[in-house]
């Protein structure tokens, strides 16, 4: 298998795991030495910013941002946050850094996962590069849980549009390992917070552009059936919390929908919200109304226990 060699050393990861203040932000890279599933490129990653959304594309170095709590706030749960895209790019603010942010005030750590971009260009295998990153994302957290003041069982994973796709095919493929984990950390996120997700890849729901971008054109049957995560449910598989728009035109939300009645087939703990309208992309705010679906993501986590110190 082909690596691209890390341009950060190892002491300098650790240095940036280790010795930095409560609630600072810092990026770490994602891999300490090697990034796995990786072919020979150059680094072509770009920021720009589209109608006031910043947008990064062309990702091949993934990352984790790191937003800890004021430690007399601090809970001891975390969230690793998958900004949308497409898959083509990551919607880095308004679904990342300040989602962050907002969990950091209930005193939940938060860790924005800056992860690759399926291409054929940097990426062995371009279906399974992003899910790697959101493995060793928990694996990170997992492993770092006492230095961080974090609850190694209440690590949860949360995703936006693509981003959502990402955390649910983390929450219903954990029980195989797409990375090295020669101590066998549990990958399997505590809880997952879905917000417009894409779920399915079956024809007639979802958008076969977004299908072609993380397996390729030429995808089988089989593929599909494994990406869509309401067909990988399990009673194992963690409890939920999902958010979509009835009027969203770029992800339906019958995804949201098929993946809770999924869910409830399995006895899996789950709750969802679909509101009238809102459209595809409103972060945490949904235009002209005054709901804000982040205090019922508050209320979730609370009659759950994660809000508990």
């Amino acid at each position: 298998m082909s690596i691209i060699k890390n341009k950060f050393p190892a002491f300098f990861f650790a240095a940036q795991v280790f010795a930095f203040p409560a609630h600072a932000q810092k990026i770490l890279p994602l891999y300490k030495d090697s990034i796995p599933n990786s072919k020979p490129a150059p680094n072509e990653e770009n920021n720009e910013t589209r109608d006031g959304v910043l947008i990064i594309s062309k990702i091949s170095r993934p990352s984790l941002t790191v937003y800890l709590p004021q430690k007399n706030k601090a809970n001891g749960t975390a969230v690793i946050i998958c900004p949308g895209g497409g898959y083509w790019v990551v919607a880095a603010k308004h679904e990342g850094s300040d989602v962050a942010k907002k969990f950091n005030e209930m005193g939940v750590a938060a860790f924005v996962l800056k992860y690759r971009i399926p291409s054929d260009v940097w990426m062995e295998n371009r279906e399974t590069g992003a899910l790697q990153d959101a493995q060793q994302a928990i694996k990170t957290v997992r492993e770092n849980a006492a230095r961080w003041n974090i609850n190694p069982k209440k690590i949860g994973i949360m995703g936006f549009s693509a981003g959502g796709h990402l955390a649910a095919t983390a929450g219903t493929h954990f029980d195989k390992a797409y990375i090295q984990n020669k101590d066998s950390t549990s990958l399997r996120p505590d809880f997952m917070m879905l917000v417009y997700p894409c779920i399915t890849l079956m024809p007639g729901i979802s958008y076969k552009g977004f299908s072609e971008q993380l397996l390729g054109a030429n995808a089988t049957p089989e593929k599909i059936t494994a990406y869509s995560a309401e067909l990988q449910v399990t009673k194992n598989s963690p409890p939920a919390f999902l958010v979509h728009a009835a009027d969203d035109s770029g992800v339906s939300f019958k995804h949201s929908s098929i993946f809770y009645d999924s869910l409830m087939s399995k006895n899996v703990p789950a709750e969802m919200h679909i509101y009238q309208k809102g459209g595809h992309g409103f972060g945490m705010y949904i235009a002209g109304t005054k709901e804000l679906w982040m205090d019922r993501a508050r209320n979730w986590l609370a009659i759950n226990g994660w809000l508990k110190k």
